[in-house]
């Protein structure tokens, strides 16, 4: 038995070594012993904190073979959003993406071009150098914590090489050769297999018992940095490298492009790879290469102006449309629906597909019994591609839209301009159906355990007629439906308590305003702050606010003119639902004091006090303007540790320049 002093000695020269080994086995797949010797040093180092706990280290590689069940994740904001990416799906797509792109920069513009891996998006935070949590994408804002999930996957380092404080994204996957394992074993054991590996790789990171995600061998590439400029790196491929220094393992199947044309030739290099991949990929994604270019593009509400995911040409098989289904959508459309002979494309079975409107039907000429071909769009939704005519039997049935709603029986209207055939009784079960499943949804008012099997239940057993009904809910109404206990019931419960604070853009986006959408939820309730205020504006006041149309302005307007729908939100009040805007407030520079209202700041370099977050909210909440790049039109710059070419055309330009003590030290004003 060793003595404590030499046990420590011993512990962390085995974990320097394992460190070593997992590095060169699973990061840079050159191991440099045998299985066997890499299987007796961890034995090894196991017994010596088993026999002494008070050695054992957050980094030490015994820590990945899964800790504890958890009981539930836990929900993360994350500090930058992790958007999606904008699709191309044949190369007009990208030359339009690059003419966009250079119309906004100029010519100089380089692309990075690296595999679109078809795993889960994950976000891994390290405080210096330790791994301290992991979270999925969730909705871009908010995802849940797998940090001891993540823990298992042995190319995420649990200390990094360098001491530093950041955040990187990756894509989380498994390997084809687990994929295949695994479901080899879930066969054996009579379960159902896995449709694809991406499937099998949330699956696993979703588990509650993290020694079942330590079994099923899964695998990451990492693929940016969230604040990457802030680490003195000026370019996408450049972060990439610096990924490499610090440990991570990136993708190397990757290239940086002078020319769009050079793209394209790199796609049709990488498409041809494709097949002979260890992994399974699902397109190429593209990015401009420079950070200062990225910052000036920006973003729209869903995705960066600066990247795009070109996605392969879909799987097309043929099966047989059996019948045509219609659905009513929460804002009274009517969608027809193909049923098909179920048929495997692209990794999973399909069996219904979308026919969008009566327009389609009639223009690709669909018919009941018809065999038709399918593909995925984007690898992802079902859809017709067209018909085989010359396989027809005679037997094939010609569809026709019906005049009247399927769900209530109401004549059903075809809206000028619009292609779809709507059901504009606000009393038709189906639409109010669909508008609970909206209201409750991650995006509105986001209730935990409330999804379409509850919604459909509570519905049809007349408990929940309209939103406000959800919040007279009881525990002895809910524990009578199907498959809810006592657990799951007083979490509902509670959930659709805790909605009730929720900031006014939730509400507002829930209650499904047509044309408003979850971003201009948020800046109609940052302008107007309150419901009431909201419901008082006039056209002329809608109209004065940033990306508020004449369709959007009018929108509101009726909405808030229906007695029906001012009862509701009254009721919602007495429920006591949050009415109020709860974020940060948008100061007008003729409002404020402050030296920032009305300047044009950039923020450049690593903060140390303040995150970039934190700055842009309390400079913003003093009337001044954030943007990405330095010109002439700039006012201030911002300059933290390692602030790079911004610093520098700032100085070149006159720019009034300060560190990040002065800002503190106006901001405490």
């Amino acid at each position: 038995m060793m003595d404590k002093e030499t046990a420590k000695h011993r512990a962390e020269e085995l974990r320097r070594t394992i460190d070593q080994y997992s590095y060169e086995y699973y990061t840079l797949d050159e191991p440099s012993v045998p299985d066997s010797e890499y299987d007796r040093l961890m034995q090894e180092l196991m017994a010596i904190e088993e026999e002494h706990p008070e050695l054992r280290t957050p980094d030490s590689p015994t820590q990945r073979v899964g800790g504890a069940v958890l009981e539930s994740f836990q929900k993360v904001q994350h500090g930058t959003p992790m958007l999606s990416l904008g699709n191309a799906f044949n190369d007009d797509d990208l030359r339009d993406f690059d003419r966009r792109v250079r119309q906004a920069v100029g010519d100089g513009v380089a692309y990075n071009v690296e595999l679109k891996i078809d795993g889960l998006a994950v976000s891994l935070r390290y405080e210096d150098g330790y791994f301290v949590r992991g979270a999925t994408r969730g909705d871009g804002t908010t995802g849940e914590d797998i940090t001891e999930n993540l823990k298992t996957i042995r190319n995420i380092p649990l200390k990094m090489k360098r001491n530093l404080s950041i955040e990187v994204r990756g894509e989380a996957y498994m390997p084809k050769q687990s994929f295949e394992a695994l479901n080899e074993e879930r066969l054996k054991h009579e379960e159902e297999p896995f449709a694809n590996p991406r499937n099998a790789a949330a699956g696993s990171l979703r588990q509650l018992d993290p020694k079942i995600a330590a079994k099923r061998n899964l695998d990451i590439f990492v693929y940016s940095i969230a604040e990457l400029d802030e680490m003195g790196v000026e370019t996408q491929s450049q972060g990439l490298d610096f990924l490499d220094e610090l440990g991570f393992k990136t993708n190397q199947e990757r290239k940086k492009c002078a020319t769009i044309d050079e793209v394209i030739e790199m796609i049709e290099e990488l498409q041809a790879k494709r097949a002979d991949l260890p992994y399974e990929i699902d397109g190429i994604v593209i990015k401009v290469d420079s950070l200062d270019q990225q910052e000036e593009l920006g973003y729209t509400a869903k995705s960066p102006r600066w990247a795009i995911a070109y996605k392969f040409p879909a799987e097309e098989v043929v099966t047989k449309l059996l019948d045509i289904e219609l659905n009513v959508g929460r804002t009274g459309v009517i969608t027809p629906t193909a049923v098909l002979e179920p048929v495997k494309v692209a990794g999973t079975t399909v069996s219904r597909a979308s026919l969008h409107n009566e327009d389609l039907i009639k223009e690709k000429d669909i018919r009941i019994l018809d065999k038709v071909v399918v593909k995925k769009a984007g690898d992802i939704i079902p859809e017709v591609v067209n018909v085989l005519v010359e396989q027809r039997t005679g037997e094939e049935k010609e569809f026709n839209m019906p005049t009247s709603c399927p769900e209530c029986g109401s004549e059903l209207v075809r809206i000028e301009g619009e292609v779809a055939l709507r059901c504009i009784n606000p009393e038709c079960p189906a639409q109010i159906r669909e508008g609970l499943i909206h209201f409750v949804s991650r995006n509105a008012m986001n209730i935990d355990g409330l999804g379409e099997r509850v919604i459909t239940q509570l519905f049809r057993e007349h408990l929940v007629r309209n939103v406000a009904d959800l919040y007279k809910l009881t525990k002895e109404q809910v524990i009578r439906l199907e498959r809810m206990g006592e657990k799951s019931t007083d979490n509902l419960i509670s959930s659709i308590q805790k909605s009730k604070e929720n900031s006014l853009e939730r509400l507002l986006f829930g209650l499904g305003i047509r044309f408003i959408g979850s971003k201009a939820a948020k800046t109609l309730a940052m302008h107007f702050e309150s419901l009431e205020n909201l419901k008082q504006a006039t056209e002329e006041e809608l109209l004065a606010v940033d990306e508020i149309g004449e369709k959007m302005a009018d929108a509101v307007i009726t909405y808030f003119r229906k007695e029906e729908m001012l009862e509701l939100l009254n009721e919602l009040e007495e429920l006591g639902v949050n009415t109020l805007y709860k974020g940060p407030k948008k100061v007008k520079a003729e409002d404020s004091d402050s030296y920032f209202a009305g300047k044009t700041i950039v923020l450049t370099g690593k903060l140390e006090e303040l995150s970039r977050n934190e700055a842009k909210a309390q400079i913003e909440a003093l009337g001044g303007k954030l943007t990405g790049s330095v010109s002439k039109k700039t006012d201030l710059v911002i300059a933290g540790e390692a602030a790079g070419s911004k610093l520098e055309k700032a100085q070149e330009l006159n720019i009034e320049v300060w560190n990040e003590a002065q800002l503190l030290g106006e901001l405490k004003k």
